[in-house]
C-alpha cells in the first residue's frame, strides 16, 4: 500500500465494524492479567492466544504506516527455519545450459534520483503514467490535462502488481502480455495544480473529475515485443486494453445475491496474481469508492478476475467467494491432481491471512472449464499458534462464531464482513500481510510490511513477536503434505527486518532485525521465481525510523531461502516505491515497476509518472545471476 493510498483512504476511514468477541480485547486481557504489560513489553513473549480484537481496524483499510519513536526494550526471538527447504526443482521454461545461482555484486545504498543496479545490467523505460494503451488513444503530453474519457484508454497511475503471460504461437522470451495494475492516482499528470489541496478530495470534487481519478485506477493489458534486447509496447494490438474505475464488472460467487449482477468501478489496484488457467486476478485494497461514496461500499474489496487474452471473459468479474477485505495479492499452490488453493493477505493493521480452495480441480487442458472455479470453494483464515503450529479455519456459515446469532445470517453475510468474520473464530490479526508467494520446492512466504501499533492494537505473539514492529518481517510456512487441501501446516520467521546500527545509535534492540547481508525496512512485494530464489521490494513510508537517510531509497533485495543472505539488487530514485515483478519464463528480462517518484525521474525537467522498467543483462545471462 502506497502513502499516496494512505492519504485517498483518509478522508473514508470510518469506525472499525471489527466487534471482538468479550474478553478479546488487550485492555481485557491486561485487566485480568497485569503481568502481561511487562510480558507484552518483552518483544519474545508468546500469546496464549493467538488472536485479540483489534479496535483501531478501520473500515477503509487506512494503516497510515505510523512512524512512532516511543522506545521499545526487545530482544528479537529465534528465527531458525523449522523445515530447511530442500534442492530447488527446475521449472519449465529455465534454461538448463544457464546458471542461475546468486552471483551479482550488490548495489550500495544510494539516495539518489535514479535507478540503480549492478555493473553490467542495462535498465529500460516501458510504461508510464498516461502513456498510449487502447487502439487509437493518445499519449500523455507535459502540461495537457484532457477528460476522463481520453485518460480511460490510457496508462492509470501508481503502477503496481503485474503479472506477464505467454501469448500462443509467440516465443514467451521474445514477446507477451504484461497485465499491470494502477494503485492511485497520480496527481500532477491528471489535475492541473491546484485542483485540489494536497489529495483528492471527493467533497469537493464534480462528477467528471470523479471519473478523471476513476479512470487512473484498475488496470492495463499491453502485449510487449522484444527486439535485439530492447523491450517495446505493440500499440496496434488488439489485446490492449484497460479496465478502468468507470468500467462495469461482473459478479460472481455466493455475495452476487447481495451485490446483484452488476457493479460500475474497482479502484485501489494494488498487487496483483494469476491463476493456473492464464487469466490475472487483480486486488482491490480498499473496501470503499473513496473517489465516488455514491456507489455502495460492499461493491469493493474483491479480487477481480480478468482474462488478457479477451478468451473466457468479455469483462472482469468480482469473485466473492474469495472474501472481502483490502487485499494485496493472490498466489496459487497447485496439488498433484489439478487441486489449488488461493493464498490472500489483507493489508491492514492488523489484518489475516487466507486461503481460497475451489470446490473442484482446475482442467489444465480446458481452459474454458475454469471459466466459474473461483465462484465456489471453501475460504480459510489462518490461525498462527506458539510453537510453529498452524491451523486453517474455515469461514462457513453457521460454524461456531459464525452463526445468525453473530451477526452472519447467510454465506454472503460471512464473506462481505470477512474482516468481523475472521477475527469471529479465531484467525491469527498480523502485522499488515502484503505479498504471499509460493515457490517451485511449495514453500510459501508471506511479507509483514511493519506495525507500529503491535502491542497496542493487537497483542505480541508468537508470529508477530515485536512490539512497535517499524521495520516487519517475513514468515515462511509449509502445508502438511505440501498440499492445498491441508488444513494445517508449519511456520516459522524467515528473517526480521531492521538496521543494526540504528538500534545501537537509538539504543532500541527492537529496531535491529536479524538480516544476514543487506539490511532493510518494510518488506512488502514478494516473489519467488521459478530458480527459486526470493526476490523482495521495499515499501518504507519515509518516517523518522524507516528512513531513506539509514537504509537509502526503497529497493528490491534478492535472497537465498537456503542461506538467508540478503543482497541489494536495485534502489528506485527518490521517493518511490519499488513494486510489481514479472519476468520472462527463462529469467533473462525482469519486468519491475517505480511506483509514484517525487522528483525529476524519469525524465529530467518534466513531471515525474510511475513506470514500468525493463531490466536486463548485457550479455543476456539470467538476471541476478
Amino acid at each position: 500500500m502506497s502513502h499516496t493510498t494512505d492519504a485517498a483512504k483518509a478522508v473514508c476511514t470510518k469506525p472499525s465494524r471489527i466487534s471482538p468477541k468479550p474478553g478479546q480485547t488487550l485492555d481485557e486481557v491486561l485487566a485480568a492479567d497485569p503481568a502481561r504489560r511487562t510480558w507484552l513489553k518483552s518483544g519474545f513473549g508468546m500469546a496464549a492466544l493467538s488472536v485479540f480484537g483489534a479496535t483501531s481496524l478501520t473500515a477503509c483499510g487506512g494503516d497510515n504506516d505510523d512512524d512512532d519513536d516511543t522506545p521499545v526494550e526487545d530482544t528479537p526471538p529465534s528465527t531458525e527455519p523449522t523445515n530447511p527447504p530442500t534442492e530447488t526443482p527446475r521449472e519449465p521454461g529455465l534454461d538448463p545450459s544457464k546458471d542461475y545461482a546468486i552471483r551479482f555484486q550488490p548495489v550500495a545504498r544510494t539516495t539518489a534520483d535514479t535507478v540503480t543496479v549492478p555493473a553490467g545490467y542495462q535498465v529500460q523505460v516501458l510504461f508510464s503514467t498516461g502513456d498510449a494503451v487502447e487502439a487509437g488513444s493518445t499519449a500523455w503530453t507535459e502540461g495537457a490535462f484532457p477528460a476522463w474519457d481520453v485518460t480511460d484508454k490510457r496508462a492509470g497511475g501508481d503502477n503496481d502488481g503485474m503479472h506477464y503471460f505467454a501469448l500462443p504461437g509467440v516465443d514467451p522470451q521474445q514477446g507477451g502480455l504484461l497485465a499491470i495494475n494502477h494503485e492511485q492516482v497520480d496527481m500532477r499528470v491528471y489535475f492541473p495544480s491546484g485542483t485540489f489541496t494536497g489529495s483528492f478530495n471527493e467533497a469537493t470534487a464534480t462528477l467528471d473529475q470523479k471519473r478523471l481519478a476513476l479512470s487512473s485506477v484498475g488496470v492495463s493489458v499491453i502485449e510487449v515485443t522484444q527486439a535485439n534486447g530492447t523491450w517495446s509496447v505493440k500499440h496496434d494490438s488488439t489485446y490492449n486494453r484497460r479496465y478502468t474505475g468507470n468500467s462495469a464488472y461482473g459478479v460472481g460467487g455466493p455475495a452476487r445475491s447481495r451485490l446483484g449482477a452488476t457493479i460500475i468501478g474497482t479502484l485501489n489496484n494494488c498487487s496483483s496474481g494469476a491463476t493456473p488457467w492464464g487469466t490475472y486476478l487483480t486486488c482491490e485494497e480498499t473496501t470503499s469508492n473513496y473517489f465516488d461514496s455514491s456507489q455502495p461500499d460492499v461493491n469493493y474489496g474483491w479480487v477481480v478476475e480478468l482474462d488478457p487474452q479477451g478468451e473466457l471473459l468479455a469483462q472482469g468479474v468480482k469473485r466473492t467467494a474469495m472474501g472481502r477485505f483490502a487485499h494485496e495479492n493472490v498466489a496459487y499452490l497447485v496439488g498433484e491432481d489439478n487441486r489449488v488453493a488461493f493464498y490472500m493477505g489483507d493489508d491492514t493493521t492488523p489484518g489475516c491471512i487466507y486461503k481460497f480452495v475451489p470446490t473442484r480441480a482446475y482442467d489444465p487442458v480446458n481452459r474454458a472449464a475454469n471459466v466459474n472455479l473461483l465462484d465456489d470453494g471453501t475460504l480459510y483464515v489462518a490461525q498462527f499458534n506458539a510453537g510453529g503450529g498452524g491451523v486453517w479455519i474455515p469461514l462457513v456459515q453457521g460454524n461456531a462464531g459464525l452463526t445468525a446469532a453473530d451477526g452472519f445470517a447467510t454465506q454472503a453475510d460471512v464473506l462481505i464482513e470477512c474482516q468481523d468474520a475472521a477475527v469471529s473464530v479465531g484467525g491469527t490479526v498480523m502485522d499488515r500481510p502484503e505479498w504471499i508467494t509460493v515457490g517451485p520446492n511449495k514453500d510459501i512466504f508471506v511479507t509483514l510490511t511493519n506495525n507500529s501499533g503491535r502491542g497496542t492494537n493487537a497483542p505480541v505473539d508468537a508470529a508477530n513477536p515485536r512490539a512497535e514492529n517499524h521495520h516487519g518481517h517475513i514468515i515462511r510456512w509449509n502445508e502438511a503434505g505440501n498440499s492445498p487441501l491441508a488444513t494445517t501446516f508449519t511456520w516459522s520467521i524467515f528473517l526480521l527486518a531492521g538496521d543494526p546500527t540504528q538500534a545501537a545509535t537509538l539504543n532500541k534492540p527492537n529496531l535491529a532485525g536479524n538480516i544476514n547481508g543487506d539490511a532493510f525496512s518494510s518488506p512488502d512485494g514478494l516473489r519467488l521465481d521459478p530458480a527459486g530464489r526470493l526476490w523482495v521490494e521495499t515499501d518504507m513510508n519515509l518516517g523518522s525510523t524507516a528512513t531513506p537517510t539509514v537504509f537509502g531509497n526503497n529497493g528490491m533485495y534478492c535472497i537465498d531461502p537456503a542461506t538467508g543472505v540478503s543482497k541489494r539488487f536495485l534502489v528506485g530514485p527518490v521517493g518511490c516505491e519499488i513494486t510489481g515483478i514479472a519476468y520472462t519464463p527463462d529469467l533473462t528480462t525482469f519486468f519491475v515497476n517505480i511506483q509514484h517518484p517525487t522528483q525529476a525521474w524519469p525524465e529530467a525537467g518534466r513531471t515525474p509518472r510511475s513506470s514500468t522498467i525493463v531490466i536486463r543483462r548485457a550479455d543476456n545471462q539470467p538476471v541476478g545471476a
